[in-house]
């Protein structure tokens, strides 16, 4: 199920909504970690964000292990990038957590709103990180050999 569409493997066109929407969603949980007001007027996107990126990071690992079934396995890649998910699972929870708790419209710090708030901002850092991580390794194991043999110029661009 995971494997192919059209003929190309799933993994190199999914991986692009992950290395887009996880960084995208994590500045954004971030942001609305520190304003109440924003995760009221936008926390709805964030989570919305989240959530697509949890998915999308769910179907890069499957997808990835449907491919490595073809090719190989990238050891150092998988072993990374098996923890995507996860990752993306507790950013999604966090701000979700928050986004659900400041929509009573109330400003004030609360101990519970703190708690929440941290939880999302380190949550949000791993997951960001964790995206890096995965993301660099992947683009290693296909690019470096590539790069590694060949040099500039080693075939006409135009």
């Amino acid at each position: 199920m995971f494997d192919t569409i059209t003929g190309l493997p799933i993994h190199p066109l999914v991986v692009h909504a992950v290395v887009v929407l996880v960084p995208l969603s994590a500045l954004g949980a971030i942001a609305v970690a520190f304003r109440a007001r924003w995760n009221r007027r936008y926390g709805w996107l964030v989570v919305l964000g989240a959530l697509v990126a949890t998915v999308s990071s769910f179907v890069a690992k499957e997808s990835g292990e449907a491919l490595a079934s073809r090719v190989g396995l990238p050891a150092d890649h998988a072993q990374i990038a098996t923890l995507m998910p996860l990752f993306s699972t507790l950013m999604l929870i966090t701000v979700t957590a928050l986004w659900w708790y400041d929509r009573g419209g109330d400003d004030r710090r609360t101990t519970m709103r703190s708690v929440l708030a941290v939880l999302t901002v380190v949550t949000a850092l791993l997951a960001l990180a964790w995206a890096v991580r995965a993301g660099h390794s992947g683009a290693t194991a296909v690019w470096k050999p590539v790069i590694d043999n060949t040099s500039p110029g080693s075939f006409p661009t135009g």
